[in-house]
């Protein structure tokens, strides 16, 4: 079901004559996952008395922006701005915000996603889009379990094998099957292999998978496996490019660690009862301490008619106070660095809530800082590749199909192939 929301333009008696007879309408297609585009329609007024802009909103079903955008924006029919999520593979469509904005403040507060928007290449430096959000891949603790097996959690700073060394302390004394699940994707399992070494592109940025740090973490990764760390049910459970999700494993107190990511935070809050639970900082190695960001976006289209009042919109929407407010009442993180740092007042979000949503905050200003390659791999036009390559040879690797040698070597080839497709 589609709503329309069109908000009313403010009279001359307010914003001037001048202002009046260049005020345009922008036309904005919005989705929302929870209460985005709602939060957005709050800040509108606001936004009209600035610029006596107006901006018509369409909030349409996710299934709408992934399926029919792309086929409006190669007709008349698109909208001057989007919420998306396709953040490379619609570059060709964008509007290069540089000549209607303040580079410098854009760069300092958005330049660790502002690549994300750019065509492939290095030398595309133009500004194209606001992230609303980040996303950011991360563990989540039983911390009741911790207390119960008498196991101290490492702390701030500590790393993968630091973990491992506490999870399987917890899951010998209180009998557990496993004692860390991940989801079954190469997103989630990207961080830790950042975190043992793994660069993923070479220094011409052209992508490699199979280096001394990726070897590294593969290796840890199937002896986490062998030992009993990691369960049965969960990587080896699968087979092919499917993805596996270790929240059931969680949530039933199968395992004290979930490696996940800060959109189950949410899901977090409102399912478990039974069991004390909170967000850790993200674990480190000798590569640094490596998470996977993602997110959605708000970008303007270079097929619009009111180029100037649509940059102004999304340039509004990024500005320090709206993006505050954007993130405090959807409960999400900041893609604004300078938020991220200072920390976001969640208002009366419960404690674990606001701890987690910190937590991850800074999970994503470490990755920048030590390992910049998961914000180059995210918007990477092919990384989808990889996601699906890795899993599959890995599991084989697991489960004894093959040897590991063998699926490194496989990893290697099939990335290679399909990327040169």
């Amino acid at each position: 079901m589609k709503t329309t929301l069109k908000t009313a333009m403010l009279s001359a008696t307010i914003i001037g004559g001048a202002a009046a007879a260049q005020a345009d309408e922008v036309s904005f297609l919005c989705y929302q996952d929870s209460n985005e585009c709602d939060v957005i329609a709050g800040l509108l007024p606001a936004f009209e008395a600035q610029t006596g802009h107006t901006v018509a909103m369409d909030v349409v079903g996710f299934d709408v922006v992934r399926d029919q955008l792309e086929n409006q924006l190669q007709t008349d029919g698109a909208p001057d701005v989007a919420r998306v999520v396709n953040l490379g593979g619609l570059n060709q469509y964008y509007l290069d915000l540089a000549p209607y904005v303040d580079g410098d403040t854009w760069e300092a507060n958005y330049g660790a996603t502002l690549p994300w928007f750019r065509a492939p290449g290095g030398e595309d430096a133009g500004i194209y889009g606001w992230m609303t959000q980040l996303t950011v891949t991360g563990p989540y603790v039983n911390t009741t379990m911790f207390e119960d097996a008498g196991v101290d959690m490492p702390g701030d700073g500590a790393t993968w094998d630091d973990w491992a060394a506490a999870l399987t302390e917890v899951k010998d004394t209180l009998g557990l099957n496993a004692g860390l699940a991940m989801d079954r994707t190469a997103h989630r399992m990207a961080g830790p292999a950042f975190a043992y070494g793994a660069q993923f592109f070479d220094d011409a940025g052209n992508p490699i998978l199979v280096d001394d740090g990726f070897r590294t973490f593969a290796e840890t990764f199937v002896g986490w496996h062998e030992s009993g760390l990691m369960p049965a049910d969960g990587w080896p459970a699968g087979s092919g490019t499917a993805y596996r999700n270790a929240a059931p494993l969680f949530l039933s107190g199968d395992v004290a660690m979930h490696m996940s990511g800060s959109w189950m935070i949410n899901s977090y809050a409102n399912d478990i009862s039974d069991f004390d639970w909170e967000a850790v900082p993200i674990p480190c190695g000798p590569g640094g301490c490596g998470a996977m960001p993602g997110g959605a976006a708000i970008v303007a289209f270079d097929s619009t008619d009111v180029p100037e009042a649509a940059a102004a919109f999304v340039d509004f929407l990024a500005a320090e106070e709206n993006a505050a407010t954007f993130a405090s009442e959807t409960r999400n993180i900041p893609a604004h660095q300078g938020l991220q740092a200072a920390g976001v007042d969640y208002g009366d979000a419960s404690p674990a809530v606001s701890q987690a949503l910190q937590v991850f905050a800074r999970n994503a200003v470490a990755a920048a800082d030590t390992t910049p390659q998961a914000y180059t791999f995210q918007g990477y036009a092919k990384n989808f590749v990889i996601y699906g390559v890795v899993p599959d040879y890995l599991t084989q690797a697991i489960t004894g199909e093959i040897t590991l040698d063998e699926a490194l070597a496989a990893i290697d080839a099939d990335v290679a192939a399909q990327i040169a497709e």
